[in-house]
């Protein structure tokens, strides 16, 4: 090509065109792979979803199972004895290993199923029938991190898609103004970062991307012009000049569909900031999930849990929730177990307690699966003093909502609470299970990259029937 050509204007149309075989392809590449884009994307599913929606509340730092789901009387028998009397101990992240420790809190049985749950949380005990909790989740990793990137993508590598992604790439976005992959950022990013809610080998357009409670929720969502009227006068000015173009040189079919999903930012422009309103909440509903706490995480947690219900709502596949800063630790209390563990219960206890009797009294409980967790467990003997190690043992995480059988209790740990002796599920079997709720068979869901067919739990996991309605 002369180089004389380039002289002419180039339209964005023309500059896709031109440039297909170059950087413009590695764009075109994922987008086009894109349910949304490519034609592909149908969001039917292998069988009929018990789910549509997903909101998993991480627990970031591993919350301690004998203190809040599983409870362990010998351990008040036996405090304060040698653990190594009693059972092997296992190596542990920091090697200082302390006595046997009972648990601060006592624990209440609650509602018609009477499952047991710690005083940590007295308003999240009131909706144990309608939570599966399951006491029997073991971990491959005992460090942050790679324990981390283990729960969310399936493998304790960096750089695999999270679940959120698979949920998204899987079924797509019910919604066309919002993405399908949403995390609400309540103040602390997880040990491995942004990563455990990246797209990995899956198209760009499936990540997660991150909002935060109040204010403008997202960067950069505010309009340059001053006018709404300002801004519709020059995407219609836009779209006059691209008919224009495609009567001189014809449709391009993925061009067209690829340049359409920029203009998913005016929608957006339009839809955040209904959606980072609260004010058409009524006092019932905000008391309800704790905006008027004296504990000021619990308010940002609130807003948080109610951001979730409002996203799910406007038809957002999958919503992840991280934890607030309570100004001492997450869920890592490797010292002060007592002060630590009870400041972040009272951040979550409420809001929670508040997003699932919400849900169900709207009746978006049905068809939202609500996901409790952190990525490994604590052990049942002290480390130092007053604080516990970590433990990928035996611990617990819970469900609710979307197909699951309300007032369960599957699996158990060892009468100590250190390891798991009957139904043990690994993280594999938590993926299988909420696909599987969602309608989607672990097994067929995959995506082809390095050569063979990936897929969220590698070629491991089981669905857990036996928290399934």
């Amino acid at each position: 090509m002369h180089c004389g050509q380039f002289r002419q204007q180039f339209t964005r149309r023309d500059m896709l065109k031109h440039c297909a075989n170059g950087f413009g392809a590695a764009a075109l590449t994922a987008l086009l792979q894109d349910q949304a884009f490519s034609g592909v994307a149908t969001g039917k599913t292998h069988f009929p979803p018990k789910a549509k929606n997903v909101i998993f509340l991480y627990m970031d730092g591993g919350p301690s199972q004998v203190d809040t789901f599983d409870p362990k009387p010998l351990l008040t028998k036996y405090n304060g004895k040698n653990p190594g009397e009693f059972f092997k101990v296992e190596d542990t992240q920091f090697d200082n290993v302390g006595k046997v420790l009972k648990s601060p809190w006592n624990f209440k049985q609650y509602s018609e199923s009477g499952i047991p749950v710690s005083d940590l949380f007295p308003h999240i005990g009131t909706c144990v029938d309608d939570m599966a909790v399951i006491r029997s989740v073991v971990s491959q990793f005992p460090e942050h991190t790679f324990a981390n990137y283990f729960l969310h993508t399936g493998s304790g590598l960096q750089g695999r898609p999270s679940m959120g992604a698979w949920v998204n790439y899987g079924l797509g976005s019910e919604c066309q103004n919002l993405p399908g992959f949403v995390v609400v950022n309540g103040g602390l990013i997880p040990p491995g970062g942004l990563d455990c809610f990246n797209s990995g080998f899956l198209p760009a357009s499936f990540q997660g991307s991150v909002f935060k409670p109040g204010g403008s929720g997202i960067a950069n969502v505010k309009r340059l012009e001053k006018t709404v009227q300002t801004q519709q006068q020059k995407l219609k000015l836009m779209q006059q000049l691209d008919r224009f173009k495609q009567q001189q040189s014809g449709a391009h079919d993925e061009i067209e569909s690829a340049i359409s999903n920029y203009e998913l930012a005016y929608k957006m422009q339009m839809a955040i900031p209904d959606l980072m309103s609260f004010t058409s909440e009524s006092k019932s509903t905000l008391d309800l999930y704790g905006f008027n706490a004296e504990y000021e995480p619990t308010q940002t947690y609130a807003a948080e849990c109610l951001l979730a219900r409002r996203l799910v709502e406007r038809g957002v596949r999958f919503v992840e929730l991280t934890c607030t800063n309570v100004k001492s630790d997450r869920w890592d209390q490797h010292s002060n177990l007592k002060r630590d563990h009870e400041n972040n219960a009272r951040a979550v206890d409420q809001p929670i307690a508040g997003l699932l009797k919400d849900l169900k009294q709207r009746g978006l409980l049905d068809s939202t699966l609500v996901i409790w967790g952190g990525e490994f467990g604590r052990t049942p003997f002290a480390q130092g003093t007053n604080g516990r190690d970590h433990n990928p043992f035996g611990f617990s995480m819970w469900m609710a909502g979307g197909g699951i059988k309300g007032g369960t209790v599957y699996g158990t740990t060892d009468e100590w609470g250190y390891k798991v002796v009957e139904n043990r599920v690994e993280i594999h079997d938590i993926h299988a299970t909420m696909l599987h709720l969602l309608g989607l068979e672990h097994t067929k869901s995959t995506f082809r990259f390095g050569g063979r067919d990936m897929r969220l739990t590698d070629v491991h996991g089981h669905v857990v029937h036996d928290v399934i309605a």
